[in-house]
């Protein structure tokens, strides 16, 4: 098959900073089959083309990047006839998808990985914010030929709409991310937090310093691109939990399972998530999440994860305590979720993104 690939971004050419690694090891699982070709509406601001994981990914930047997406998907596929069009993320990369298929006759898919059926106005976060976005998110869901995401919650999302969809997690890299038996919490060792997430409003990390001040004995390490200009580590000042607090800024995936391994319990304090990734590597290394009612950590719930509704500090400080309390919950957590991510690793996701293809063009 020849397959267009459409993505907002998380394909850089270093393969190690802006990078998505799901989508990597997703690409490079295709490329070793097909030829593969992904158009990215903005990785980097100018135009480009560059070869990663097996894949030529064609770089449009600039403004009005999904018209010129479109074109240069049909240009390529004037060179060589693409089998179907797919889209990860819904949003412009759905719209770019379903257009060039609608143009050139033929199959689309696609994957809804962020927050483009959500519509959180009050930290203007969302696709369904306003009526255009709306109306969009409308068009594409309706007019592909098949809608997946990685969670529950999202499909049941797209349920509400009107719309059936499968679950199809974008699952971690074995070869990568090796999996690591839990460890066991040393006596009288004080509870370390790790959380993997750029510091935004929609991960929250305000509701997670708030629940911290509960938990005198915890420390946090927050890793991830400070989004904010210096306002959680402020807010982690302002609390008097600073001393209790790191903030290590981004790592590469090379440099993350270093700083996993020494924490005893991944958390998520997100108002939303359509996954996330970080959850299932968090996993492999033996690490169980606890966290807010989103993506992975609401499915999961209580066997794999524990959880508390978006936004509640005093909820999310609980459920952190009773992991800080019970060892054996703790390693019962650990158990159970590495077992799932493995069940759905890379080579899970892969597999059923060919059998969807097969059936889109069996259609």
């Amino acid at each position: 098959m020849k397959i267009a690939v459409v993505v907002p971004g998380g394909v850089d050419r270093s393969g190690e900073v802006k990078v998505v690694p799901a989508l990597l090891a997703l690409l490079k699982r295709l490329a070793a089959r097909h030829e593969v070709h992904v158009f990215a509406l903005g990785q980097e601001a100018e135009p480009g083309e560059w070869w990663l994981c097996g894949a030529r990914v064609h770089n449009i930047g600039g403004r009005a990047a999904m018209p010129r997406a479109v074109r240069a998907i049909v240009r390529e596929h004037g060179r060589g006839r693409f089998d179907l069009v797919q889209a990860i993320w819904s949003g412009s990369c759905g719209a770019t998808a379903v257009v060039a298929a609608r143009w050139l006759g033929l199959r689309s898919a696609v994957h809804v990985a962020g927050g483009e059926l959500v519509a959180l106005h009050d930290i203007g976060y969302g696709g369904r914010r306003g009526w255009r976005g709306r109306l969009r998110e409308a068009w594409v869901l309706r007019g592909a030929d098949a809608l997946t995401a990685a969670s529950r919650p999202v499909l049941d999302q797209l349920a509400q709409l009107g719309h059936g969809a499968r679950r199809l997690p974008l699952g971690v890299d074995l070869g990568v991310w090796p999996a690591r038996a839990p460890r066991p919490r040393k006596a009288g060792e004080p509870l370390r937090l790790v959380q993997v997430a750029s510091l935004n409003r929609v991960k929250d990390q305000a509701c997670l310093l708030r629940a911290l001040v509960l938990l005198p004995d915890v420390r946090l390490d927050l890793i991830g691109e400070d989004t904010l200009g210096g306002a959680m580590q402020a807010l982690a000042t302002q609390l008097g939990v600073a001393a209790r607090v790191h903030f290590h800024g981004f790592k590469t995936q090379a440099e993350l399972p270093p700083l996993l391994v020494g924490a005893h319990v991944h958390v998520i304090s997100s108002r939303h998530e359509a996954g996330p990734l970080a959850v299932l590597e968090a996993a492999i290394l033996g690490l169980p999440s606890v966290g807010t009612a989103v993506g992975h950590l609401a499915e999961w719930a209580p066997q794999a994860a524990l959880v508390a509704p978006p936004g509640d500090a005093s909820g999310l400080a609980a459920v952190i305590a009773r992991v800080a309390g019970d060892e054996a919950l703790r390693l019962s957590l650990a158990h159970e979720a590495q077992r799932r991510a493995v069940a759905e690793d890379a080579d899970h996701c892969h597999r059923h993104f060919e059998r969807l293809y097969a059936e889109l063009l069996d259609r």
